[in-house]
């Protein structure tokens, strides 16, 4: 099952929408982090669209979708992109497909 799952800084307020899980199409959303922009963003991995369009199998040659800056790396579930400190999970969950 697949789930949004709305992170939350409770240093400075930051919010982002998490995505866990595969869709029903069997793509993965990476969760990516920007230093030039300072925000985490989702991108598409796998699945069929990924058959169809081999740019999508990784993050290699990805930009952010915010700002198209091509410094993104992987998000770790845990460091603020806006601070620095630490985000957690809230109880604000909802599915998607």
């Amino acid at each position: 099952m697949a789930h949004i799952i709305k992170y939350k800084c409770e240093s400075c307020g930051y919010e982002a929408d998490v995505y866990e899980g595969r869709g029903f199409m069997g793509q993965h959303i990476e969760m990516i982090t920007c230093p030039d922009c300072k925000t985490i963003q989702p991108l598409v991995v796998g699945g069929v669209i990924a058959d169809s369009a081999p740019s999508f199998t990784s993050l290699a040659g990805r930009l952010c979708l915010n700002c198209g800056s091509s410094h993104i790396k992987p998000w770790n579930k845990q460091t603020c992109p806006k601070c620095g400190k630490t985000m957690h999970p809230t109880d604000n969950i909802k599915f998607w497909t």
